[in-house]
């Protein structure tokens, strides 16, 4: 199956995968799909249901009743490993509005919502300044707003990488004015100008470049069964589940996580998880940078 997957063509490859993804989350498929998700002809759609059948007879069969094929007793995903994180993700993006109905495979939405975000105030001019600035190694001046200051101020930052904390986009960038690597928020830099080169690398970054394992469990004074949906919960093997993550993203990590605390000072059932053991080098106020 992988030999004959590999020999298909990147838009049939797509369609089947399209069938499979109809399969599995719709328990259903008919020709009308393909050709309303794709532009397809009638007989370029029935000629990718025939090629379906051919390669996994047993994931489908017809039924008059519904004029439709539906998923097979003996399904068995071939070409598109279903992905619960993934399906959840579109939903999300639906719920945001960054994502269109019709952008995505789902044709049956379930009744969805989530908790708003608010919207980050981003300028598309800045970002792209920023991104420019990573893939030609330049550094940039750009006029900041930091909340350690009263007023913005104009500073030159060679940016290297974009990071997200949970909730809000950074740059991760060399700060000339302070001489060391830094977290700036694209939303407070209100401006960029002046653009040269820069020999600063994300190799200089050792926050960046460094990785630690959070290791976590399920809070210890947590009922047996507690401890168990805890597990769950987080994909836990064992009773413990291990995260890694750059340094320089450690404290949005500790914090989204509700770890950047002493787990001590809140209930058992709030604080759900705690670390398997201290962060090595760890202290408050770390070498971690950031840029209010």
């Amino acid at each position: 199956m992988e030999s004959g997957k590999s020999e298909l063509r990147w838009g049939v490859a797509q369609r089947l995968e399209f069938i499979e993804f109809r399969l599995f989350w719709e328990g259903h498929v008919n020709r009308s799909d393909l050709m309303e998700q794709f532009g397809l002809s009638v007989n370029q759609a029935s000629a990718d249901l025939n090629r379906y059948i051919g390669l996994a007879p047993d994931n489908m069969v017809y039924d008059k009743s519904e004029r439709a094929y539906v998923r097979g007793p003996d399904y068995s995903a071939q070409f598109l490993k279903p992905d619960a994180s993934r399906y959840l993700a579109q939903l999300r993006s639906l719920a945001d509005g960054i994502m269109d109905s019709d952008d995505t495979w789902i044709a049956e939405l379930p009744s969805y919502d989530a908790a708003p975000t608010p919207a980050r105030g981003v300028n598309p001019v800045t970002l792209r300044s920023v991104v420019g600035a990573i893939r030609r190694s330049e550094a940039i001046e750009v006029k900041y707003q930091s909340l350690s200051r009263p007023e913005p101020s104009w500073r030159w930052i060679a940016p290297h990488a974009i990071g997200f904390d949970g909730f809000r986009w950074h740059t991760r960038a060399f700060c000339r004015t302070d001489e060391v690597f830094k977290d700036f928020l694209l939303s407070r830099i209100i401006s960029a100008r002046s653009v040269e080169a820069s020999e600063v690398t994300d190799a200089a970054d050792a926050d960046w470049q460094e990785h630690v394992t959070l290791e976590i469990c399920p809070h210890p004074k947590l009922s047996e069964d507690q401890k168990k949906v805890i597990a769950l919960d987080y994909g836990m093997r064992d009773g413990t589940a291990k995260i890694k993550v750059r340094r320089a993203l450690l404290y949005y990590a500790l914090k989204r996580l509700g770890l950047d605390s002493n787990a001590a000072a809140r209930p058992p059932q709030e604080q759900q998880i705690v670390l398997v053991s201290p962060i090595a080098g760890l202290a408050p106020g770390s070498s971690i940078e950031r840029e209010g």
